[in-house]
């Protein structure tokens, strides 16, 4: 049988934050991929400014959490206070085509 708290502990655990961020105290959570993990945030909003970031997120075909995300950044950015080692955003969906084409079309 289990100590109360016990169960608890063993969950937390294995949760995927504490797994993938550093958050946890194993051998997992020192090297130099934990400490480049992305953060989770848990972000409480008022439901109204929600919806406008989403719409305006939709609008530029980001997800709500890419627009909060670039927001943020403009305005570190803005301010002074975008640190020198922020990783640039990654580059989600379809890569881009490829402009040169190796064999041009033949006339017809």
């Amino acid at each position: 049988m289990t100590e109360p708290g016990e169960a608890e502990a063993a969950a937390e655990s294995e949760t995927p934050a504490a797994a993938g961020n550093g958050a946890g105290t194993g051998a997992a959570g020192t090297g130099a991929a934990a400490r480049r993990a992305r953060k989770q945030v848990l972000l409480r909003l008022d439901p109204a400014v929600h919806d406008a970031v989403a719409a305006w997120a939709a609008a530029e075909l980001r997800s709500t959490n890419a627009q909060i995300e670039f927001l943020l950044r403009r305005a570190l950015g803005e301010a002074g206070r975008l640190p020198l080692s922020a990783r640039p955003i990654p580059r989600r969906g379809r890569p881009p085509r490829d402009t040169s084409p190796e064999d041009p079309p033949a006339p017809s």
